[in-house]
């Protein structure tokens, strides 16, 4: 059955080759062939500062995801406790959102210029507003789940004598998890789009500066292979979010 996937796959670069042939736009649509050449070349061009040893595809690549793996994990080491705290306590929340709301509105890619302005260029910026497009969804999913955890349970659990710290981590907790992990997979992606384009304005390294250089110089295989190579990641991401959630969520009932 998994070899079906492959199907679409095929398609699509078939249609793709026949396309790029057919036009004949090296420039702007290159073949997947070249594709493949521009990635060999990247593969054992030198790479950025420091990690010459890696390759200019490898080393860029490497620099994106501790950009991106520091910046979420900040937003989640921050996000979900928050959110625990202000979907538990009313109060909390009451005194919270109306700050969170005047925030949350603003773009992230907005804050480029001041996150370049505020940290200046290299990965600070990059990583401040990766952990600002994370952190909302995060945080706000993580207090969804909370609040939505079913009052039933929380009686019983009371009435058999469970404290409150017992509440949040053998009740709250595990219902409120389905919602968290959701919360982490829209923040990732949301870090991911920031990502890419701090990289594009605000550093001199990265698989965003590498698609943009490749760009202005009319290299559109190169910058094709680093598009690649981010839904690449893309994809293990997701698969590594689907194994842990179904780890996690193992006493879930799921349709299929």
């Amino acid at each position: 059955m998994r070899m079906l996937y492959l199907i679409p796959i095929c398609i699509f670069l078939l249609l793709w080759e026949i396309v790029a042939q057919l036009y004949s736009m090296p420039n702007f649509l290159p073949t997947p062939i070249k594709v493949v050449i521009a990635i060999k070349e990247l593969a054992f061009s030198p790479g950025p500062a420091g990690l010459e040893w890696a390759g200019e595809l490898l080393g860029n690549t490497l620099i994106s995801l501790f950009r991106i793996i520091t910046g979420f994990c900040i937003a989640a080491l921050i996000g979900i406790p928050f959110g625990i705290i202000v979907g538990w306590q009313k109060s909390v929340r009451e005194l919270i959102t109306p700050i969170v709301e005047i925030i949350r509105p603003i773009p992230p890619l907005a804050l480029i210029p001041l996150a370049i302005l505020w940290f200046g260029l290299g990965s600070s910026p990059a990583i401040f507003l990766i952990f600002l497009g994370s952190f909302f969804p995060i945080f706000s999913n993580t207090i969804l789940g909370v609040k939505n955890t079913s009052r039933v349970l929380i009686d019983v659990a009371k009435t058999l004598g469970a404290k409150e710290k017992t509440l949040l981590v053998k009740v709250v907790l595990p219902s409120a998890m389905p919602s968290i992990i959701a919360g982490l997979k829209v923040g990732l992606g949301i870090g991911w789009m920031c990502l890419i384009a701090a990289e594009l304005t605000g550093t001199n390294s990265g698989l965003g500066f590498m698609i943009i250089y490749y760009y202005w110089t009319m290299e559109a295989a190169k910058t094709i292979a680093g598009m690649l190579v981010i839904s690449l990641i893309g994809i293990v991401t997701y698969a590594l979010f689907e194994k842990f959630e179904d780890t996690v969520l193992s006493w879930r009932e799921t349709v299929v």
